[in-house]
């Protein structure tokens, strides 16, 4: 009987000590810390192709999730604006060739011997009028005639050698051409004209949009026919080799955080898949954004830094817009 009670108080103490442990271990793990997670979300460089001229989208030859490679071309703009300055900067170089050909040959050969028939007819008129001034100039020393008669005919004499000479010069500017600085002025329109010929073709380049990098299309903004302004936004390319992931964190969580630390990040989108990543940016966000008070009794207030990390390897199907999860 003595046996019995002993062993049923063994019992009853190992129940006891159990029950103590398991309450214990309970406990133990109801209390335990639980890890720190820090949420954030996959980004990638992103290349926004703009048109530099107004127009319509004529063509949309690639669309959302496709992929494009470098110098690819994505789109094609029909400007009439563009041709038409074409059309014009064109005529307006075939006008300044003209002036300038007409500069650089000088008068026709018509034009050169009419102004030297005027040089000789007025060479004739200045012999003419020298002999009669002479014979008036005789009778005017001998008191034959008359002062007036004298001057009148001197003033015709001088005439007609001024008028010899002003032919001269005219025939010899046909025979010369033109000078120097009006052949200069007009190879400088034909200069100009080209220039304004070689704006135009830019803009005509530019007609092509072409993608500037590697990558995949993520966003097509007008649809085929729309007008688009100039400098508007017709295609974004992500460049999936360019991807890191961004957290915000508030600085009491931060714990010692530095650059070039290195991460374990999960994504729970590619089934919980970890990969390395180092830590290349920190920065405070915006104070009117990021505000928050730590605790209602405290006295300071916590602040929210931006924090990036690059990936030390690529991770295949990680895709901006992912969710990035981090325990600490």
């Amino acid at each position: 009987m003595e046996k019995k009670k002993n062993y049923n108080l063994i019992i009853g103490i190992a129940s006891l000590v159990a029950i103590v442990l398991i309450i214990a271990l309970v406990g133990y793990l109801v209390s335990k810390p639980r890890p720190h997670v820090i949420q954030g979300e996959t980004e990638a460089v992103e290349y926004r192709v703009s048109c530099m001229v107004p127009g319509h989208v004529t063509e949309l030859y690639y669309r959302e999730g496709q992929e494009v490679h470098k110098g690819d071309t994505v789109a094609f703009i029909d400007s009439p604006q563009v041709r038409a300055k074409l059309a014009q900067a064109q005529a307006a170089r075939s006008a300044a060739k003209a002036q300038s050909t007409k500069a650089q040959n000088g008068a026709q050969k018509e034009q050169i011997a009419g102004a030297y028939e005027l040089w000789q007819q007025a060479l004739v008129q200045e012999d003419i009028m020298k002999k009669s001034f002479e014979r008036v100039k005789n009778l005017y020393e001998q008191k034959v005639v008359a002062a007036q008669k004298y001057d009148e005919t001197k003033a015709k004499y001088d005439a007609a050698v001024a008028q010899a000479k002003a032919a001269k010069s005219q025939y010899d500017m046909a025979v010369k051409g033109a000078r120097a600085e009006d052949k200069a002025a007009a190879e400088a329109l034909v200069h100009q004209a080209e220039g304004a010929i070689q704006e135009v073709d830019s803009y005509l380049k530019e007609l092509y949009l072409i993608s500037p990098a590697d990558g995949v299309v993520s966003n097509v903004y007008p649809k085929q026919g729309e007008l688009v302004g100039q400098g508007s936004p017709v295609m974004t390319v992500t460049d999936l080799s360019d991807i890191w992931f961004t957290f915000n964190i508030r600085e009491d969580q931060l714990h010692g955080m530095n650059v070039g630390d290195e991460l374990t990040v999960s994504i729970p989108a590619l089934d919980g898949a970890e990969v390395k990543a180092v830590v290349n940016y920190m920065a405070v966000r915006e104070s009117y954004a990021t505000w928050k008070a730590t605790k209602e009794t405290d006295l300071y207030d916590a602040k929210t830094f931006e924090v990036r990390a690059v990936p030390a390897e690529a991770l295949k199907g990680l895709r901006p817009g992912m969710t990035a999860i981090v325990e600490k």
